[in-house]
């Protein structure tokens, strides 16, 4: 048995309705539609969603906890939204926000802009290197991140670059001299 798919799905504040295999969830952070395959079956009770699979095999066990997590994750965000923190550490590196649309300065010749996706919020600190990003769709926040890590990834020798708040970044020896 699935460890994560027996595991049910709390919720406070959002309505979801189930209709045949397509649940809805609407909330205060936005509303999410999810159609789950034929061989999963949800049960709506008190605040409470659970998945059961109708026959068991390995292939069945995979999907059912795949989508209670993104079933899970759905319901989550509709509530309260997700948060992603990032870093630029550098001198000399930052970024400007104007709206959805944001400035990279990055140690290049050229400055780097990029247009945030619908649904996806920044917070950018006066010092320019501390960015706050929330979204209720998980999927796009992740995207997101990973697209604004991918101008300056830390490199290993300074540390320098762009960088999720929590990650750790292992760091290498420079050459010595003999």
């Amino acid at each position: 048995m699935s460890k994560i798919g027996r595991m049910p799905i709390p919720f406070s504040s959002a309505t979801v309705s189930v209709d045949g295999q397509v649940v809805s969830v609407k909330g205060v952070k936005g509303s999410f539609t999810h159609e789950l395959p034929s061989f999963i079956t949800v049960g709506l009770e008190e605040k409470v969603l659970k998945l059961t699979i109708q026959e068991d095999s390995r292939n069945n066990r995979m999907h059912w906890g795949l989508h209670r997590a993104l079933l899970a994750n759905k319901v989550r965000g509709a509530e309260v939204g997700f948060e992603r923190r990032m870093k630029i550490v550098g001198l000399g590196l930052k970024v400007l926000a104007a709206g959805k649309k944001l400035t990279f300065s990055l140690g290049f010749s050229h400055k780097i802009n990029y247009e945030l996706p619908q649904g996806v919020d920044i917070e950018v600190d006066k010092t320019g290197q501390n960015l706050v990003l929330k979204s209720a769709d998980k999927l796009m926040l992740g995207n997101a991140c990973d697209a604004i890590r991918s101008f300056r990834p830390p490199e290993p020798y300074k540390g320098t670059g762009i960088m999720y708040e929590d990650e750790v970044i292992i760091r290498k020896e420079g050459k010595t001299k003999a």
